[in-house]
């Protein structure tokens, strides 16, 4: 018995579908092209976050040591370091791979390091973070540790960093509910069109005694198609289009001059396929439902 009513809701929305191509092409169309814009943005938004991710891993902080520390000290200074909230990683460098950096940063002018004893340099630690916005804590947190000489960072950079991943967040989320208010309103018009054409039997279903939920079913149904169908679509168009255009990026010499790393599709294929079917199937019942309250009692 169970099995014959889900059948029946099944057929009844491919009809409904069927018997409205129109209003259903048109409701596909711009589905697919509120889809394909917000997964162009997406794919835009994840490389960019990408992009942000790889810079702020470059980003570090340099603890210095005092002179004076043994090291015995320097070693404490690390593990305290590395146990404070926010830590990531935490690279030693002893005073001679300071003299060896200076010394590589004067290029042909390296003569003028013979006479300086290494030891004179301070060792240090090269330390990552976790989230950028917890620099000002980290370093505050660091400064009461004894032994320790000066931290240099660039703080501006890590500022202006951690500003542009949140205002991607920001926009990317705005972006997403303006789409699906559209979604939504495409397609509950267009099932709105389907149970106005068939009111008179909807009133003659409920006369007999048919439930609220019997008589909604098949147009969620009929909207969870649309939007499932609208989904694979676009999926389709956004990953042709996305390998056709990273295919020329990646071979120009402009980003391989920046060396900057660009994720296939590949790499976004389970993120966005979540994120498309979750939007297609939960629009589709969003849709549906709201179709259907001035012609049933919720």
């Amino acid at each position: 018995m169970k099995y014959n009513v889900i059948s029946y809701f099944l057929s009844e929305g491919f009809k409904n579908i069927l018997k409205n191509k129109k209003s259903t092409f048109s409701c596909l169309g711009v589905m697919c092209a509120t889809m394909f814009i917000f997964g162009l943005f997406f794919a835009i938004s994840q490389n960019i976050n990408n992009m942000v991710e790889d810079v702020e891993d470059a980003q570090a902080i340099r603890v210095f040591a005092l002179n004076e520390a043994t090291q015995e000290e320097i070693d404490t200074l690390g593990k305290q370091i590395s146990q404070i909230n926010g830590v990531n990683t935490i690279t030693p460098k002893t005073s001679q791979d300071a003299y060896n950096e200076v010394r590589e940063g004067l290029g042909d002018k390296q003569d003028v390091m013979d006479s300086m004893d290494p030891s004179k340099f301070s060792a240090s630690f090269v330390v990552t973070l976790t989230d950028l916005d917890l620099n000002e804590s980290v370093q505050e947190s660091i400064e009461k540790l004894d032994n320790v000489k000066r931290i240099t960072s660039n703080n501006q950079t890590i500022a202006t960093l951690s500003k542009v991943g949140k205002w991607i967040k920001i926009v990317t989320g705005a972006l997403l509910g303006i789409l699906i208010i559209i979604s939504v309103f495409i397609i509950s018009n267009t099932i709105k069109l389907t149970v106005h054409a068939r009111r008179k039997e909807i009133s003659i279903m409920k006369y007999v005694g048919a439930t609220n939920s019997f008589i909604r079913t098949p147009f969620i149904i009929e909207g969870v198609i649309i939007g499932f169908i609208s989904s694979i679509l676009s999926l389709g168009i956004i990953a042709i289009l996305y390998n056709a255009v990273i295919s020329k990026l990646i071979a120009s010499e402009t980003i391989q001059t920046m060396g900057v790393n660009i994720l296939s599709f590949n790499n976004l294929f389970t993120e966005i396929v979540i994120v498309y079917l979750i939007l297609g199937i939960g629009i589709g019942i969003l849709g549906s439902s709201i179709s259907m309250r001035k012609y049933l009692e919720v």
